[in-house]
């Protein structure tokens, strides 16, 4: 009887929802965790996600805590706040982001979202409509394939180019873009290659946008986390050269991610994603940016075919309509966390970033099986390459990662978690003890699983 009504209700999860998580940091991490030897009396070394808020040396700063405590305590942010936000909140981000930019941001540029993911997940759900793709760079941030396919949104692949400091392959964005791709994807400090783009490699990525009347989604999560030779620029620089929508959050520069505050920002000095309807753009009076060139027109004809302008904004503000939002009081925190963290605070988090940079690079080096193309030099992340031709026994990246979280209690992330087979994401913001920890157990490792020469 109860097998006949199981047949007959015949209830059945999404297949979307599967897909999309299969393919998240997530799910490949908890794989590689879930055959840890229990009996190893050593502590796990995490060197496999994003959060370094759980080490004494990554706390966040006495300022922004004493802020979420005041707004708490001051009784005025216990209810529901704007779909967008609450407009202090918008105005400390649109000061705070104009400091970096040629132009000044308006609190009518900016939606707060539950961290950067949701922002993310805001910017893909609006774009997403029949046929439509979506460049993606890989190596890349796996969350923006996985909510792609939830959205339907076909995915497009460009590649950064390791011998280039992982730069875009712009050869192979103009490749892969005809009249239905909607965007390309930047992440820069870059999650996982740890580069940071320089301004002239960023300005040809703005040009490439306008030549192809795409636009450009630029992932900022960890701006201003630099310590290399390139120092930070907001994409948001080039907005009037093609319009620019902006993802960020105080996840990681504050190390707080789990307090989930993020933005969604539009850099569009030229007001291309709110003004101008199809037929406007035969008489727009052009910027100077623009007036150089008749790629305006081309740009304009190819945005507007895909979009009315009126929409893009609209459905950002339709889509949080119907969506959570941010904590409240967290959002009235935001104006004194944003005004009154001192710049010691930024400059501790840089340095130890940097040490740990340094010291993860350096003994990475020294092990046979793993090369590094270049140190990084912004974000929190590394990529290495494996050399499986000199291990026993070890099929791939994944089985490398699995057998080392195993013997180990060491976790990586394997590459195919962010598109680059038998390569390994390496987490070096962690307590700097674990870190030389962790580094010297993947040594040994590798020598353990060496071939015999």
């Amino acid at each position: 009887m109860e097998n006949g009504l199981a047949e007959r209700w015949g209830f059945r999860g999404s297949e979307l929802v599967n897909k999309a998580s299969a393919i998240s940091i997530r799910s490949v991490l908890n794989e590689v965790m879930q055959n840890m030897d229990e009996e190893d009396l050593r502590p796990t070394i995490p060197l496999g996600h994003g959060d370094p808020s759980a080490f004494p040396s990554f706390r966040t700063t006495p300022i922004a805590e004493d802020a979420v405590s005041d707004a708490l305590r001051s009784a005025k942010f216990n209810g529901y706040a704007p779909t967008v936000g609450i407009l202090p909140a918008r105005r400390a981000i649109a000061e705070y982001l104009s400091e970096d930019l040629p132009y000044k941001l308006s609190p009518n540029d900016i939606y707060l979202t539950i961290g950067c993911t949701q922002a993310i997940e805001v910017i893909l759900t609006v774009l997403a409509r029949p046929n439509a793709n979506i460049l993606l760079p890989r190596p890349g941030y796996p969350f923006y394939e996985a909510h792609a396919a939830y959205s339907s949104l076909e995915v497009r692949h460009f590649d950064l180019l390791p011998e280039k400091g992982w730069e875009v392959d712009l050869d192979a964005v103009e490749a892969l873009t005809d009249e239905n791709t909607v965007a390309m994807v930047i992440v820069n400090p870059g999650n996982p290659c740890g580069n940071v783009f320089t301004y002239q490699h960023l300005k040809k990525v703005a040009e490439t946008a306008r030549k192809l009347g795409i636009l450009v989604i630029s992932d900022e999560v960890y701006d201003h986390l630099t310590f290399g030779i390139n120092p930070f620029v907001p994409m948001g620089v080039f907005g009037s050269i093609a319009p620019v929508i902006t993802v960020g959050s105080i996840s990681k520069r504050w190390i707080v991610p789990g307090w989930r505050l993020g933005w969604l920002v539009t850099n569009d000095p030229n007001g291309i994603l709110e003004k101008y309807g199809i037929v406007d753009c035969i008489h727009l009076d052009l910027t100077e940016t623009w007036k150089s060139t008749a790629i305006a027109i081309v740009f304009l004809k190819k945005f507007l075919s895909l979009f009315s302008p009126f929409q893009i904004v609209d459905c950002i503000k339709g889509f949080l309509n119907i969506t959570s939002d941010p904590a409240t009081f967290v959002q009235g925190a935001l104006p004194q966390i944003l005004e009154k963290t001192r710049g010691d605070f930024f400059s501790k988090i840089v340095n130890l970033l940097r040490e740990a940079a340094d010291v993860c690079y350096n003994r990475l080096r020294e092990i046979p099986c793993i090369t590094c193309p270049s140190k990084p030099e912004g974000s929190m992340f590394v990529m290495a390459k494996l050399n499986l031709s000199i291990l026993e026994d070890i099929k791939d990246d994944v089985d490398f990662c699995i057998k080392l979280a195993t013997e180990e209690s060491v976790v990586v992330l394997p590459g195919v978690a962010v598109g680059m087979k038998n390569w390994v994401r390496v987490t070096f913001a962690v307590e700097p003890s674990s870190l030389e920890d962790g580094l010297g157990r993947i040594k040994a490792f590798c020598l353990r699983h060496a071939k015999m020469q």
